[in-house]
């Protein structure tokens, strides 16, 4: 890049750093900073546009259009020239603005005499702030330096901004200003209330020096730095036993993205222009962010997780920020981040008040742990981990899905007041431990609790759980780096069964795939994974992992009965496979002088609407069935229960689902075996009042519902319900719940 210009850029972040440094409101440097860059690069024009909410930008300072245009001048996400670049994330370049697709005439602004234009995102690592537009009345493309210095002006500003430079008498005009209350929605992905305090996974690195006045200096910072990340990189998958195969290949590739030339000669390119070493980095980051992002292969958008890893390695080294540098947790956390593993969120532990995850799903690693952990959870809060800081006060809604960062007082204390009211119906239910579930005509309904980790256990006493009717057998697989040794699960397994005191425990096999993949297992890429090579499919074709689970599970029970079920069985066929990979186990077992199980039973989740209408053979066969309700009502009604658009769509109580629920009763009381309803639907007072007037007569479900569920069987009678369903059905309903609840009403 020519000396002259790396000269001038460097001159333009001075000014805009010493704009920076004087006393002023924020509206003041805006109108500064527009004009500065005008003069630098020779143009009549200088705009900033800046998001006024996530569809919105707002004209916020310019030097050159109508002064009366500012804060009046609006365009939508994607509308004009400007809204492009902030939708796409990537600059705008032409000699004739008029005839681009797309352009848009704003008449207020004057801007019909100026033909040339050159717009850029103002972003910071994947969150876009606003755009940085420069005109000229001249036909004229702007140079490849042009751009890409422009683009370092607008990282600068992104800092800038970050660091609360605008903020003023237009402050509501930027994001960002961590000092105001905001309110997230997402989803559910764990019910359950909490308050405390922010503590972020990844702490956000703030760069306070966006520009430096050596280039040499910070050009050996950031060399030194890279230096010792690799080091670290290398010494960290040298320690990892990744055993070969595809987990080996994905840590080679990030050993690869670290040593990347490239990558070094782009954040050194950014210095040469006037950046500081850490808004170097930040700088290349946002700019792959925005390639990946836009990827058409799915591989090189995964990727993207590891440059923002490395990426955010190399910023803490850098700054001396993160989550090595002595900050406390406080006493009562709750965890914020953009996505978290199982291992990490179990080293937490019970010490998180609650979760906020940017991304996640209902049936995702983290949500499994939570549930496991009772910490409420709450995913798809987007934007959050840009929005909060260490320490900044936070409610967390797990039932409704929403998060109150740094909320007024009086939303504090509306919250608080649902917390105290949880808490005091907590101590009723509490009264109800030791009673059995007995509606009011004398009908029994089992409560069953759903488990997957050793400190799920003690909640068998506390709830008053008659049993666990589902343990997730997955998680010890999800949260090592490499396959459970057949000895480990055996010892695990057996202690489950000692602290279960004699209770049932239905262990269900591996269920992997879908959105639960194992660390050390190469992700299948599937277009619907929740439709594809998962559960027993995987252990019917990897047969080895699925025997020594067997294997485990049998030199566990020693001498006590045990309790298998395999999950998403779709077809007789399936089942009959499994079925007799047992036996042969039993077999193995019983050759090697290994003390048996003193009672076998082996069941099928009943997860898909075709094993409904299985041969009645298949129902014989079993010796119990777990309605997996979740993927079931999925599969109903063709919604996919990780995409929010449409799984709130259809209600459980919805006649049909009731019906084909009805059904799958009748089949299983024909062929007189036991059928169980488990999933999120059975820890619902109502609708497991509603199953149990079907005819279940165990329900599965997370500890905490166990009282609120046993609570409202004990008020009512089922032989009344069952007659205002057949009533309701009778007259054509579409839904229940009305007719459900009104009855309720009147008890």
């Amino acid at each position: 890049m020519p000396e002259r210009k790396d000269s001038d850029s460097r001159k333009l972040l001075l000014r805009l750093r010493e704009t920076l440094a004087a006393p002023g409101g924020g509206q003041h440097r805006l109108d500064q900073i527009t004009h500065h860059i005008a003069d630098s690069m020779g143009t009549q024009v200088c705009s900033i546009y800046l998001f006024r909410d996530p569809d919105t930008l707002e004209l916020c300072a310019t030097e050159g259009l109508k002064p009366e245009s500012v804060h009046q001048t609006r365009l939508r996400l994607g509308e004009g020239l400007v809204g492009r670049v902030a939708r796409t994330g990537r600059h705008v370049n032409t000699a004739n603005a008029p005839s681009e697709p797309g352009f848009r005439y704003m008449p207020e602004t004057g801007e019909e005499i100026f033909s040339s234009f050159l717009g850029v995102p103002i972003q910071r690592v994947g969150e876009r702030l606003g755009v940085l537009v420069v005109q000229s009345r001249d036909a004229r493309q702007f140079s490849e330096d042009e751009v890409y210095g422009l683009e370092v002006v607008a990282m600068v500003l992104a800092e800038m901004a970050e660091l609360g430079a605008f903020l003023g008498s237009q402050a509501d005009s930027l994001p960002l200003q961590h000092r105001f209350p905001v309110m997230f929605r997402g989803g559910t992905g764990q019910e359950g209330c909490a308050e405390g305090r922010v503590w972020l996974h990844e702490p956000r690195v703030v760069v306070t020096n966006p520009v430096a006045d050596d280039p040499l200096k910070e050009k050996a910072r950031l060399v030194e730095a890279v230096a010792m990340l690799r080091t670290t990189v290398d010494s960290m998958l040298a320690a990892t036993d990744m055993g070969g195969g595809d987990s080996a290949e994905v840590m080679e590739t990030y050993r690869m993205f670290a040593h990347s030339r490239s990558w070094l000669r782009r954040m050194e390119e950014a210095i040469e222009l006037g950046l500081s070493a850490e808004a170097a980095v930040e700088k290349e980051q946002s700019q792959a962010r925005a390639r990946l992002e836009s990827a058409a292969d799915p591989y090189l958008r995964d990727r993207l997780h590891d440059l923002d890893d490395l990426s955010n390695r190399l910023l803490r080294i850098l700054t001396g920020q993160g989550r090595d540098t002595g900050a406390e947790m406080p006493d009562d956390p709750i965890l914020v981040a953009r996505n978290i593993g199982p291992a990490e969120l179990l080293d937490y532990g019970r010490r998180l008040r609650g979760v906020v995850l940017e991304e996640g799903s209902v049936g995702s690693h983290a949500a499994i742990v939570a549930r496991a952990l009772a910490i409420p959870l709450v995913i798809h809060a987007e934007r959050i981990t840009s929005e909060a800081l260490n320490g900044d006060q936070i409610l967390v809604d797990g039932d409704m899905g929403t998060v109150h960062l740094r909320p007024e007082e009086s939303v504090a204390k509306a919250f608080r007041d649902k917390m105290a009211m949880q808490a005091e119906a907590q101590k009723r239910y509490a009264g109800l431990r030791d009673l059995p579930a007995t509606a009011t005509c004398g009908t029994t309904v089992q409560l069953y609790m759903n488990a997957g980790l050793m400190a799920d256990l003690p909640s068998l006493e506390s709830s008053g759980a008659e049993g666990v009717g589902l343990f997730r057998t997955e998680l010890q697989f999800l949260t090592r780096t490499r396959v459970p040794r057949r000895g480990e699960l055996a010892a695990l397994y057996a202690h489950v069964l000692d602290n279960a005191h004699g209770k049932p425990v239905m262990f269900r096999t591996l269920d992997i795939g879908s959105d639960k993949v194992l660390p050390y297992m190469k992700p299948q890429d599937e277009p619907n994974p929740a439709m594809g090579w998962r559960a027993i499919r995987v252990g019917l074709d990897k047969r080895g992992v699925l025997r020594m689970q067997l294997q485990a599970l049998i030199r566990a029970a020693v001498g006590r009965p045990l309790h298998v079920m395999f999950p998403f069985i779709t077809e007789m066929h399936e089942f009959e496979e499994a079925h007799k990979l047992l036996m042969e186990q039993l077999a193995r077992e019983q050759r090697l002088g290994h003390a048996m199980p003193s009672d076998i039973r082996v069941g099928a989740m009943l997860e898909t609407p075709s094993l409904a209408f299985a041969p009645r053979k298949f129902f014989e066969m079993c010796d119990f069935i777990s309605v997996g309700g979740n993927d079931l009502k999925q599969f109903f009604f063709a919604a996919d229960r990780e995409n929010e658009r449409v799984r709130r769509r259809y209600d459980t109580l919805n006649t049909s689902f009731i019906t084909l629920l009805d059904q799958i009763v009748q089949r299983c009381d024909e062929a007189r075996v036991p059928v169980s309803f488990c999933g999120e639907d059975a820890g619902r007072p109502i609708e497991a009042m509603t199953f149990a007037a079907l005819g279940f007569r165990r329900l599965s479900m997370r500890p905490a519902s166990i009282g609120p569920v046993k609570h409202l069987i004990r008020r009512v009678n089922l032989g009344e319900l069952r007659r205002v369903i057949d009533d309701a059905r009778e007259l054509g309903e579409t839904n229940l719940r009305r007719c459900i609840t009104e009855w309720l009403a009147r008890q």
